[in-house]
């Protein structure tokens, strides 16, 4: 799927010189918790956040160190954090560099970026103008339309070939040690694994097949390093409720 297809546009800008205040009445109002920030031509030149409030002089939030580390940090670096605690225009407190996506990008390839530098959204951009943004929520709205529909009727032989067919393509469930047998929409898996943690990931492809009413967890786990076989984890019993007096 492309960015284009779950991309927000308009997105909602605010300019450099927009005060500090303006733009985080303006996050609250929208409910976003970031801004591109552009030039008078639409251009991309930084990005505001929450973030970027955090450590605020009215809030007596700004950084504090120790005397030992603020004598080994830089003027420089304390003076810039001081711009960024005291400053009253988007351009004061601002992330100049901002990483950014195309219309055209794979939604994976903005996830990635996500990912690795730990970002919430990307401005959307053709030719240095922002077109849009995406966001964390973007994606969230996305999954849902691709969640599979519990409610969906199957014919159990349908279902079992479906999960059989999933657990195949995996390479930790490859060697076909975990068996499946469907009744009544009720998935029951069993065989061995030789790591728990196989258990669990078996479980969700289950559950992620249509028609699936629940899953009975029968796998045994077998002590790679002994040989030992442990049987299925049981839950617990409910206790039973006295009766009211």
């Amino acid at each position: 799927m492309l960015i284009q297809a779950i991309m927000t546009a308009p997105a909602i800008t605010v300019s450099p010189k927009t005060p500090v205040a303006e733009a985080a009445k303006i996050m609250l109002d929208h409910r976003i918790s970031g801004l591109p920030v552009v030039d008078d031509e639409g251009n991309l030149i930084g990005i505001v956040s929450e973030g970027d409030f955090l450590r605020r002089g009215e809030l007596s939030t700004e950084r504090k160190r120790s005397w030992l580390l603020d004598f080994f940090t830089s003027p420089g670096k304390i003076a810039d954090e001081y711009v960024r605690s005291h400053g009253r225009s988007v351009d004061e407190v601002m992330t100049s560099d901002v990483h950014t996506i195309l219309p055209g990008s794979m939604i994976n390839e903005a996830v990635d970026v996500m990912e690795k530098y730990g970002i919430k959204r990307l401005p959307v951009v053709v030719k240095g103008k922002v077109v849009g943004i995406v966001c964390r929520s973007d994606l969230l709205q996305a999954l849902i339309r691709f969640l599979p529909n519990k409610a969906a009727s199957t014919k159990d032989e349908d279902i079992e070939e479906a999960i059989v067919a999933e657990l195949s393509q995996q390479s930790w469930s490859r060697n076909g040690f975990i068996n499946v047998k469907v009744i009544d929409g009720v998935a029951e898996l069993s065989g061995s694994i030789f790591d728990e943690r196989e258990r669990l990931a078996a479980k969700v492809a289950a559950e992620n097949v249509p028609g699936v009413k629940q899953v009975s967890d029968q796998i045994t786990w077998i002590d790679p390093y002994f040989g030992a076989a442990m049987p299925a984890p049981t839950e617990p019993a409910k206790p039973e409720q006295s009766p009211l007096v």
